[in-house]
């Protein structure tokens, strides 16, 4: 029985950040339409035979320079405990009259869920990725807790422990909170996963003694554990400590249980292998359009006009010419960010199919618009050009944990430069494509309109949906955008709170065909002629460029 700790391990592929294909890296306040992202990833994942997902990631981001900041969904831990709604999605909705704390899987179209990393992980000193979060436990059940115990009441099936350690001491160790609260307070029945090589990491430097790792991690109440490489070890360890009775039998039964509950719950012996059926789901065009509402969903817009003029957006359609500029203009890699094909994320458009923002404007102009691209046009060609307007596309690179840890969060070179050429040669539009807030603050004056469009995944026309006016902006930052980083950690509420643009802000604007369909109900039946001659000319803009 002890084996089955190591052989669920190997069973399972981590597809924790599939919803970063889906653009909805920043969503502000939408439960309702994470719910429906979670139920278009279980399909996709299903289809891959996969029943078995990592996500959600249920941190409370507190300071951005930590790697993993874009993996959460707020700074505010109430924005998190709605977002949990998408466990309801990937394992869909609880039976009435269900136990609470007990796992739900809820048919051959869903996946079992896991929240994590329990607990703290977005609280690390200076945001230092697998570090020490130093908090009193009412601040640690105050602020990371309550998003679990959510996770709980909606059935998540499963809890992964965080690399992190609390005032000191390890979590995947950590008798007390893995066992004492989250299993006996809480009453959560499913079962608890280590993550990878997590045990490995209970001393320093890691696996400096494993049988001691392997002893602490199980005692804590970590019912399976991520084993990527010798298996044989953790195998002969934990066999050695059962034996020697250091590792009783009964804290063995409690996870062979818990493992099994989930396993039955999800119906994975009667339904092992993949469902070919399900096989047309996989990048489906529902499916894409549902991430293409969750990007122009998610974009904030932080500036549009400067001081006394009139608001650049929305673009007009039939500008004579326009340039599109940065390193991010054309590239889905960066538009993905990291988790995305590979574990750092990629560079370039050869690794999966979407639409980058380039290409979402080549589809959205009039066809008569000359459209000019330059990954890095200097100040001299700006200016020798006689462009309607400009979009400068630029942020950050891909990365994924340790390696996204920032001190400077700086934009990604030579964007700074870009934006400077252009913007302060013609009118421009600067979208920053980047996983949290980054300093941005010398350049806000040269700028006519400033979007925060997080990772927007493989769907570029959610941008060019409410650049353009099609669709309105909606989006509120889920996050503090600081000025600079010596301001940092700084969240709402913080004596020293002094923000560039503070959590949950965000400029509203409405479509265009919302704008001409208001008008007319308003002013048509009193002044027709006047009406007329407004609508023409508030519009002549829009269509001209001019």
């Amino acid at each position: 029985m002890a084996l089955m700790l190591f052989m669920d391990t190997t069973m399972f592929i981590m597809l924790q950040y599939f919803h970063t294909m889906w653009g909805l890296e920043q969503p502000g306040k939408d439960p309702e339409l994470v719910k429906k992202i979670g139920a278009a990833t279980a399909l996709e994942v299903r289809a891959t035979g996969i029943p078995y997902v990592f996500a959600p990631c249920i941190a409370v981001c507190r300071d951005p320079r930590w790697g993993r900041c874009y993996e959460s969904y707020s700074e505010d831990h109430k924005v998190v405990e709605e977002m949990t709604d998408i466990i309801l999605g990937l394992q869909g909705d609880i039976p009435s009259g269900s136990r609470e704390g007990v796992p739900y899987v809820g048919g051959k179209d869903k996946v079992a869920a896991c929240a994590k990393h329990f607990v703290g992980d977005g609280g690390t000193t200076s945001g230092i990725n697998e570090n020490n979060t130093v908090i009193d436990m009412h601040g640690l059940l105050s602020m990371y807790m309550p998003a679990y115990s959510d996770s709980i009441i909606k059935g998540v099936s499963t809890i992964m422990v965080s690399y992190t350690s609390w005032n000191g001491e390890k979590m995947h160790a950590n008798h007390e909170l893995v066992t004492g609260f989250l299993k006996n307070t809480l009453k959560f029945k499913g079962f608890v996963i280590s993550d990878w090589q997590g045990i490995d990491r209970i001393t320093s430097p890691p696996h400096l003694n494993y049988t001691y790792s392997v002893q602490e991690a199980i005692q804590a109440g970590i019912d399976m554990v991520m084993v990527p490489y010798n298996h044989t070890e953790f195998v002969d360890d934990l066999t050695y400590l059962v034996k020697n009775k250091v590792i009783p039998m009964d804290r063995i039964d409690d996870a062979v249980e818990r493992i099994l509950l989930v396993k039955f719950t999800m119906g994975l012996f009667e339904n092992p292998f993949a469902d070919f059926s399900l096989v047309h789901e996989l990048g489906s065009q529902a499916h894409r359009d549902l991430a293409r509402e969750a990007v122009r969903k998610s974009l904030v817009l932080l500036k549009n006009g400067k001081g006394g003029s009139f608001p650049l957006l929305p673009l007009s359609k039939k500008a004579s010419k326009i340039l599109v500029a940065g390193t991010h203009a054309d590239n889905l890699g960066y538009q993905c960010g990291g988790w995305t094909i590979q574990w750092q994320g990629f560079s370039g458009n050869n690794y999966t199919r979407g639409t980058t923002i380039l290409g979402a404007i080549n589809s959205t102009v009039d066809p008569s618009t000359e459209i000019v691209y330059r990954e890095t046009p200097d100040g001299d060609f700006v200016k020798s050009n006689n462009f309607d307007y400009a979009i400068v596309v630029v942020g950050e690179p891909p990365y994924a944990e340790t390696a996204g840890d920032s001190t400077t969060l700086t934009v990604m070179e030579p964007g700074a430069s870009v934006i400077n050429d252009v913007c302060g040669t013609v009118k421009c539009v600067v979208v920053i494509i980047s996983g949290r807030p980054l300093v941005i603050e010398p350049y806000v004056s040269a700028i006519d309109a400033l979007v925060a469009a997080w990772l927007p995944g493989t769907e570029g026309q959610g941008v060019t949906d409410v650049l353009y006016g099609d669709y309105g902006f909606s989006g509120k930052l889920p996050r503090t955008w600081f000025k600079t980083v010596d301001q940092l950690p700084m969240n709402v509420g913080d004596s020293h709170y002094d923000p560039l643009f503070p959590f949950g802000f965000g400029l509203k604007t409405d479509s265009i065909a919302s704008i001409v369909s208001r008008s007319t109900s308003a002013a048509a039946p009193e002044r027709p002629c006047l009406f007329i001659l407004m609508i023409t000319l508030s519009l002549s803009f829009y269509f001209t460029g001019r």
